[in-house]
C-alpha cells in the first residue's frame, strides 16, 4: 500500500496540465483511475511526492515521462468490425462518391485515429479487400495514429485475443489470421498495408504533415474531449482533408454539435460528415 497521496489541489493541477497537453479532460469520477496511475509513475521515478514528480513532468525536455504517463492514462478497448455499418457505408457509398469526383491518379487516403490496438484500421483494410469491388482500380493508403506509443507497437505486432476477433466471419478469420500463442496473428500483408504513426491531434506541429486525406475514422475519441478541444479537433480534420472528403464519428457523437465546418451527409448505411465541395 503506497503512502503517496494525491490531494484535490494536486488533482486539479494535473488535470489542467494533461488537458492542455492532450485535450483529454478527466472529471472527478475518474479520480481513482487517475490517482492510481499517477502514484504508479511517482513510485517508478523515485519522485517521492506528487510535487516532485509534477516538476519533472512539466520541465523534462525529452518529454519521455509525459509519453509514459499518456500511455497509462489512455483507454484502449476495441474489436474487429466494431460498428460495422460504417465499413459498409465506406465501401457502398463513401468510396463511390470519392471516386466519382476524382480527377487525378493520387491514392485514396484513409486516416484512422485513434488507432488503439489496430482493430479499426485492419478492419478497414479487410473490408476493402473483401467488399469493395473497385479495390483493384485504385491505390489506397491507410494511416492509423494514436497518442499512445505502447498501443501503436501492439497494433504493429497484430496479435489479438479471441474476444477481439469474435465478430469476424470464420472465412475471414481463416483467410487473414493464423492461430498463434492462444490468440490470432494477422497476416503480414495486412500488417504492411497500414502505416502506424504517433500523433497528438491537439499539437499543431504534429498534425501539419497530415494532408490530402479522403476519409477520416475518428470514433469514440471526442467523447473524452470538452467542447473547445472537440472544435479544435474538427478544425484539424478539416485542414487535413481534401475537399469533398468524409469524417466518420462514433454512434454517440455528432459533428453538428461540434462544428459548422462540415455538412451532414445521410447515406443509406450511416450518417457521416463531409468537407463541403463548394469550398474548392
Amino acid at each position: 500500500m503506497s503512502d503517496i497521496t494525491i490531494s484535490e489541489d494536486d488533482f486539479a493541477k494535473f488535470r489542467e496540465f494533461f488537458y492542455r497537453k492532450t485535450g483529454i479532460q478527466f472529471d472527478n469520477s475518474k479520480r481513482y483511475f487517475v490517482d492510481k496511475r499517477l502514484v504508479e509513475r511517482i513510485e517508478e521515478t523515485d519522485s517521492k511526492t506528487f510535487r516532485g514528480y509534477f516538476v519533472k513532468l512539466r520541465f523534462e525536455s525529452s518529454g519521455d515521462e509525459l509519453q509514459k504517463l499518456v500511455n497509462l492514462m489512455t483507454v484502449n478497448e476495441t474489436y474487429f468490425f466494431r460498428e460495422e455499418y460504417q465499413f459498409k457505408c465506406l465501401v457502398n457509398s463513401i468510396l463511390p462518391a470519392i471516386t466519382k469526383a476524382k480527377t487525378d491518379n493520387s491514392p485514396i487516403r484513409i486516416w484512422s485515429v485513434p488507432s488503439s490496438s489496430g482493430e479499426e484500421p485492419y478492419s478497414i483494410a479487410i473490408y476493402l479487400l473483401e467488399y469493395w469491388r473497385d479495390i483493384e482500380n485504385y491505390d489506397v493508403e491507410i494511416i492509423s495514429s494514436d497518442i499512445d506509443t505502447q498501443i501503436i507497437s501492439q497494433a504493429q505486432k497484430g496479435h489479438y485475443s479471441p474476444r477481439s476477433v469474435q465478430n469476424l466471419p470464420d472465412k475471414i478469420l481463416t483467410k487473414y489470421f493464423n492461430y498463434k500463442n492462444g490468440g490470432y496473428q494477422i497476416c503480414e500483408d495486412l500488417r504492411q498495408a497500414v502505416e502506424f504513426t504517433r500523433v497528438n491531434i491537439m499539437n499543431p506541429l504534429e498534425v501539419r504533415s497530415y494532408r490530402n486525406i479522403d476519409v477520416i475514422f475518428c470514433r469514440n475519441l471526442l467523447i473524452y474531449f470538452d467542447d473547445i478541444s472537440r472544435r479544435q479537433a474538427a478544425e484539424v480534420f478539416f485542414d487535413a482533408m481534401k475537399t469533398g472528403g468524409f469524417v466518420c464519428l462514433g454512434h454517440s457523437e455528432s459533428m453538428s454539435r461540434i462544428s459548422s465546418l462540415f455538412k451532414v451527409q445521410k447515406f443509406p448505411e450511416a450518417i457521416v460528415y463531409q468537407k463541403p465541395v463548394e469550398d474548392r
